[in-house]
């Protein structure tokens, strides 16, 4: 297909809708960033070469994507390169924060089969029944992993929370267990 013929095609506005949905969900499924990108390309080069439209072409796209990026993903030296990206999971930003960063690392701690729900959930905007039958599972499986997920990010940032309060009371002299103590001239 020649790059006049891509515009005013029907997965046109289709990858301008979804591309960054996409890319988030393949580092959802260990992808580095560049892997989801060329997944994403390759995918989207198919649904180019299709005859006609899908039935429903954002599932189509999203199982289309699913598929390559797990085939992708199977590689020893994909896996390898893989290992070394696997820090940057999300696009870092110059005004980032630390609870961002802490939420990063937390989701990215999932089991993948929380984390590719709630990522699909949150930054795609699926259903749990559009889920479901991405993964065919019911519709209560589904949402039974984005509670145990959510609830699982929940946990780990306050215990990340505590740490981090407990190391600044004691960086300040407050320590567990005594506390601060006034100098005997006060008491």
């Amino acid at each position: 297909m020649k790059l006049d013929e891509v515009h005013g095609h029907w997965c046109q506005p289709l990858y301008e809708s979804k591309a960054a949905g996409l890319i988030l969900y393949g580092r959802a499924l260990g992808l580095s960033h560049g892997e989801a990108e060329d997944v994403l390309q390759e995918s989207f080069l198919s649904l180019l070469q299709m005859e006609g439209r899908p039935e429903e072409p954002e599932h189509y796209a999203l199982r289309t994507f699913r598929n390559r990026a797990l085939n992708y993903r199977r590689s020893l030296w994909r896996r390898w390169t893989r290992e070394l990206e696997s820090r940057r999971w999300f696009e870092r930003e110059p005004a980032e924060t630390e609870a961002e960063r802490q939420a990063m690392k937390a989701l990215a701690a999932l089991p993948r089969e929380q984390r590719e729900v709630i990522v699909l959930k949150i930054w795609n905007g699926l259903t749990f029944e559009e889920i479901g039958r991405l993964f065919e599972l019911s519709p209560n499986t589904v949402a039974g992993r984005y509670r145990y997920g959510l609830n699982k990010l929940r946990t780990s940032l306050r215990d990340r929370e505590s740490s981090a309060a407990a190391a600044v009371a004691a960086a300040a002299g407050g320590g567990i267990g005594g506390g601060h103590r006034p100098p005997l001239h006060e008491l």
